[in-house]
């Protein structure tokens, strides 16, 4: 199934680049893209969601890989209500915004001025805009944390977010499972449908308060799926580091659960977009890799 793109969200992780899937002689950052993206079509960026891409990055990330390569782009914190460093917002806002802002370790959304919003929601876009008119666009995603229930100020924030990157592919993920819980499950599914908004698919540990059960289904012409490994001891620890909680090898019985699923996805979307995310040594890779070969794409 040619609509079908698997590939991971940790090219250049540290922990990543010291294992054996890239050949000693690839040792700078573009070299490593380059040799990545000629073995998988797709990558997720997740450093967005901790800084705004510089404009090295960028050009990093769009002239070192093929035509064809998508990249699905994660929010900035700020947007899915995360509790942010005043530091990792960017300069020149900072500069023009740094004195109206509370003097707090942390800031969320609501500590900012509507117009400092409209700037920061507007710089975002120039992001998404260089991947999509790059033609490298395949998604702006955004994961909600834990404590984004569903209620109508969360589904207003989502409708929200819709508004602010209309012209662009959108997808979500709830890490609370109360969203997709047989009560409200279809109406989450109809919701997000109206928005044009793709629901993430996800695989996580299951049996746990927050456990997001493993839905498979199509609300957009895009469909998604995540997989965050199965590390059920760790998932909900704190202060966890992520080598740590991520730390899951699927085996291919597991694997072999999500094939049937993401080909019915494939069946109802344009487009299936499979991220392994389970980023602990080369697990993502050689994941992704027993994937394909089970899709036989």
């Amino acid at each position: 199934m040619s609509n079908i793109k698997v590939g991971i969200s940790a090219w250049s992780d540290a922990a990543f680049v010291k294992t054996a899937f890239y050949p000693p002689e690839v040792k700078t950052a573009s070299e490593r893209l380059q040799y990545y993206s000629a073995r998988f079509p797709i990558a997720e960026v997740d450093s967005t969601f901790h800084f705004f891409a510089t404009s090295q990055n960028l050009k990093l990330w769009l002239e070192n890989t093929p035509d064809g390569f998508v990249f699905d782009v994660k929010a900035f914190s700020l947007f899915t209500l995360h509790p942010t460093a005043f530091a990792a917002l960017p300069k020149g806002f900072r500069e023009k915004y740094g004195e109206s802002l509370p003097k707090r370790p942390m800031l969320y959304l609501h500590h900012l001025a509507p117009e400092a919003v409209d700037d920061l929601w507007q710089g975002f876009a120039r992001t998404a805009e260089a991947f999509h008119s790059a033609g490298k666009l395949g998604a702006v995603f955004f994961q909600f944390p834990p404590w984004f229930h569903p209620t109508d100020e969360s589904r207003k924030h989502v409708e929200e977010c819709r508004k602010r990157l209309s012209q662009y592919p959108m997808a979500v993920e709830f890490r609370v499972g109360s969203w997709l819980n047989d009560e409200r499950k279809t109406e989450t599914i109809d919701f997000l449908g109206k928005l044009d908004i793709t629901l993430i698919c996800v695989d996580e540990p299951q049996g746990l308060k927050s456990s997001v059960p493993p839905v498979a289904e199509v609300t957009s012409s895009l469909a998604y799926v995540r997989f965050h490994g199965r590390n059920k001891e760790n998932w909900e620890r704190k202060e966890t580091m992520a080598s740590d909680r991520f730390n899951y090898f699927y085996d291919r019985a597991e694997i072999e659960e999500w094939v049937p699923k993401i080909r019915r996805l494939a069946d109802g979307a344009k487009e299936v977009h499979v991220i392994f995310k389970n980023k602990h040594a080369d697990f993502p890779v050689r994941n992704a890799t027993e994937m394909v070969e089970l899709l036989a794409l």
